[in-house]
């Protein structure tokens, strides 16, 4: 992979002592990530940035580093690592690993959606010691909540399928979750497991043999959001999501954390290790405190689907 095909550069500076007369070297945060990242992530980020007190084309420099798919992000990570930024921010779960095993005495932050202590990415949420933290959904709890979700606006379904990617190190806690919750409320379960992102056609349409396709939070998925909602409209298949951006791309149902609150709040770790020189394992791995639920009616129409007025009240966002 070649420098330019995974580094984009915006520029600016960042200033420990913004009173200061005389200029500093600026700051370079690297950001980790399969694709890009939507612009509702990246404007949360930039946002936090601004609340902290660090001013964009002032105070600090983003140096994207963008695998093209999962399977390629072990290289970007120590491609990105070799550069020596000061901090990384990894985004999204198939990078957190990466980021965590290349970086070396470089400070990691990361944004993702799995429990860290369960992949024992770390020992305890209160100190995470090490050179990493972070922000994590730790969505047990929520995929119960999104399979009760097509229960209550979709009652006729009885059979569900989930779609994980295949070396995502949340697939089996995933899998789990979903077996437990589809037993619980009556739902005959079909897993699709996805390995390269070449598979999702087909997978599109296996996924007919079921009623509706809960679509696993995976930064992999995300990057082909468009083309996952064309193929689930293509192929008759209702999509539930963790993610509100699947849902804008033309998903059906999203219910989770707010990634655009999650990517602010990141911007605060960032501060206490590059400007305050706080230890990341020092930091506590924070939960999610906002989240969304988001129904697009332009998809249920497109589906054939009629959702009760009353149910569509509930919504945080109905997308016409």
């Amino acid at each position: 992979m070649k420098r330019r095909d995974f580094l984009v550069l915006l520029g600016s500076s960042l200033i420990a002592n913004p009173g200061a007369a005389q200029q500093v070297t600026p700051r370079r945060i690297g950001f980790l990530r399969v694709g890009p990242p939507p612009p509702i992530y990246i404007g949360g980020f930039q946002e936090g940035l601004h609340e902290q007190g660090l001013i964009e084309t002032r105070d600090f420099v983003i140096e994207y580093a963008l695998a093209q798919s999962a399977a390629q992000i072990a290289e970007t990570a120590v491609q990105l690592a070799r550069t020596q930024p000061d901090i990384i921010i990894a985004a999204g779960t198939p990078s957190v690993f990466p980021a965590r095993d290349a970086a070396g005495p470089i400070p990691v932050v990361f944004v993702a959606t799995f429990d860290p202590v369960a992949a024992g990415l770390v020992p305890s949420l209160a100190r995470p010691g090490g050179n990493v933290t972070g922000l994590t959904t730790i969505s047990g709890d929520l995929v119960a909540k999104r399979l009760e979700l097509i229960k209550e606006f979709l009652p006729t379904f009885t059979k569900i399928a989930i779609l994980v990617r295949e070396s995502s190190p949340t697939a089996p806690q995933y899998i789990q979750q979903s077996r437990f919750a589809a037993e619980k409320l009556g739902f005959e379960l079909q897993v699709l497991t996805e390995r390269h992102p070449s598979d999702l056609e087909k997978l599109l349409v296996a996924a007919r043999a079921s009623d509706a396709l809960v679509v696993g939070d995976d930064t992999e998925f995300t990057t082909f959001r468009t083309k996952i909602a064309e193929l689930a409209i293509t192929n008759k298949v209702p999509t539930i999501h963790g993610l509100r951006e699947m849902v804008d791309a033309g998903g059906l149902i999203a219910y989770g954390a707010s990634f655009h609150d999650l990517y602010r709040r990141a911007a605060s770790h960032v501060k206490k290790i590059l400007v305050e020189g706080m230890r990341p394992g020092d930091l506590p791995i924070e939960q999610p405190s906002k989240f969304e639920f988001v129904v697009s009616m332009r998809t249920a129409q497109a589906l054939g689907l009629n959702v009760p007025p009353t149910h569509l009240a509930r919504a945080d966002e109905v997308i016409e």
